[in-house]
């Protein structure tokens, strides 16, 4: 079975070819308290944490699933960077739109 920080990072690849995508913590933060996010991914390895902390807890209030995957090399990869990035949040869905509903309803598992 695919882990779901997998499908995360594949929501987020194709989010950016077909919608929209913000990166760094405090485009995540902006979105989230404007209500626009509708998918969050975060890179478990950034430091210090308290860059992200955050954005979980802010995630779960505005009802937006929030992932975590393991690098900040894969989450920037994904998001079509060339460097490393703590978090990325789905503005428009595009063709994400029905895995983004899919982990909507798995988040937290």
């Amino acid at each position: 079975m695919v882990d779901q920080s997998e499908k995360a990072l594949e929501a987020v690849e194709i989010a950016r070819s077909t919608g929209k995508l913000k990166k760094g913590s405090n485009e995540v933060t902006k979105m989230l308290e404007r209500g626009k996010a509708k998918l969050v991914v975060l890179a478990k390895d950034v430091s210090p944490p308290e860059i992200i902390m955050h954005l979980p807890v802010l995630a779960k209030e505005k009802n937006v699933p929030c992932f975590i995957v393991s690098s900040k090399e894969d989450l920037g990869a994904a998001a079509g960077l060339q460097v490393p990035t703590t978090a990325v949040v789905v503005v428009e869905e595009g063709d994400a739109k029905s895995l983004i509903k899919q982990l909507g309803e798995h988040k937290g598992d």
